[in-house]
């Protein structure tokens, strides 16, 4: 299971901030992939080696006054039933207000780790007027300015010594995770899928009290599905059903290795799926794109070419990616789906051999050499796939530092022309020879 930090805090405190700082500052490791829609509040960091997930609050919360603190305390409640750990964030120039108060209050009866964060302490007077947050009961105050980020580190190498270790399971068969917006059939497609021998479908008790795990072993297939559709509402958390539901599908979505997004063609692909899809990719998993409910849509000849279009513009640079129209309701292409998802499987763990991908490779590379820097003329002398959980290529040439982002992308794309790697991430890599 994959760790999760969630930052909650009433507004203005400072919590995207924060979260800019875990999730972009690290740009080395959290590479930034353009056109990922401003709006995402959730991200991949890593501190000493150990990834997680970042989640900020704050950005699902809708602002008008009456639904505003009632949409709070159901964030905090979410956060504290998913969440690893939690950071409470406060601001130290404002001391405690009602909201505060109210936040601790249900954060003190969680059985999770809380991290009181003081924000905004850029100067050592304020250091003292944090001692205020103690009355929360919360422990220990940490202090930091989110800004110029001091503290944080200190507060990462705290947080990172609660995180639980990544357990290999024993189950060695394809996990593949049904993902999408509320409403967009995730339920009807799995009911379609397993039928009704619930005798095929064995539920396995004790994987994760949050997606359902269905082992699926049917017409020469067998995988295990993860279903984050069951979303098993509380009592206690009545509306945030988006937010509720990002928050599992991230979850299914690191588990997983193959994800399967489906998509409204109604509403056409939205900037949430958009996120999920680059999550996707930043976690290095295949994807395939199922748009659903096609047979609602008025067709001509050219509607799926121009839907698929569509799609494609939106998720690149990546858009090696296979893209089903089904129908859920009427049975339409959901055993294309399946076909299609272990697919991009096998292409995840597919392995080329050094000779085959030189023999390939190298001659499309003299064609087409890099461009020459500084009158400086790059060789590539010889390419090797990585080993990894994900297709990585090492190639070997004298000056690497000067090979820029567009030959990489045509080196990728000659890779995918020549070798199917539709549906999963490709890794590239220039090394010093």
């Amino acid at each position: 299971m994959s760790n999760l930090v969630a930052i909650v805090g009433r507004p203005n405190v400072g919590k995207s901030t924060l979260y800019n700082r875990l999730t972009e500052s690290r740009k080395a490791i959290v590479d930034d992939m353009s056109g990922v829609t401003r709006d995402r509040h959730y991200g991949m960091a890593e501190w000493v080696g150990k990834p997680f997930t970042v989640v900020d609050t704050g950005g699902y919360v809708a602002h008008s006054e009456d639904v505003f603190e009632t949409a709070i305390r159901e964030q905090v409640s979410i956060a504290i039933e998913e969440a690893t750990v939690i950071l409470f964030m406060v601001d130290v120039t404002t001391g405690i207000t009602d909201l505060d108060d109210e936040i601790a209050n249900i954060l003190r009866r969680s059985k999770k780790p809380v991290f009181v964060v003081a924000n905004k302490v850029d100067n050592n007077n304020l250091r003292n007027d944090a001692a205020v947050f103690y009355s929360f009961g919360l422990g220990e105050i940490h202090l930091i300015s989110s800004m110029t980020g001091s503290g944080t580190g200190e507060l990462l190498d705290e947080v990172v010594t609660h995180f639980s270790e990544e357990v290999e399971t024993e189950n060695t068969l394809p996990k593949y995770a049904i993902v999408g917006r509320p409403n967009v059939g995730k339920s009807s497609l799995i009911n379609a899928l397993i039928g009704k021998e619930r005798n095929i479908v064995t539920p396995i008790a004790g994987t994760t009290r949050d997606s359902i795990h269905i082992h699926y072993n049917q017409f020469g297939h067998e995988f295990m599905l993860i279903d984050t559709a069951g979303l098993r509402k509380k009592a206690k958390v009545k509306e945030n059903i988006e937010f509720y539901s990002v928050m599992r599908t991230i979850k299914a979505l690191e588990e997983a290795d193959v994800i399967i997004l489906m998509i409204d063609a109604v509403e056409g692909i939205e900037s949430q799926d958009i996120n999920i899809f680059h999550l996707a990719e930043k976690n290095k998993k295949g994807v395939v794109i199922l748009v659903n409910k096609w047979d609602l849509i008025e067709k001509d000849h050219k509607t799926t070419k121009v839907f698929e279009e569509q799609i494609r513009q939106k998720i690149a640079p990546f858009t090696d990616v296979p893209i089903i129209f089904t129908s859920v309701v009427e049975k339409q292409r959901i055993f294309r789906a399946i076909e299609a998802a272990s697919k991009v499987y096998e292409n995840k763990f597919k392995k080329i051999p050094t000779s085959k991908l030189n023999d390939v490779m190298l001659p499309i590379i003299e064609n087409y050499p890099p461009p020459a820097t500084k009158g400086k003329y790059i060789k590539i002398k010889y390419a090797t796939q990585i080993n990894g959980s994900s297709p990585m290529f090492a190639f070997f040439c004298n000056l690497p530092q000067y090979i820029k982002d567009p030959y990489k992308r045509f080196v990728e794309n000659k890779l995918r022309e020549n070798f199917d790697f539709s549906g999963v991430p490709v890794q590239i890599y220039f090394r010093q020879k």
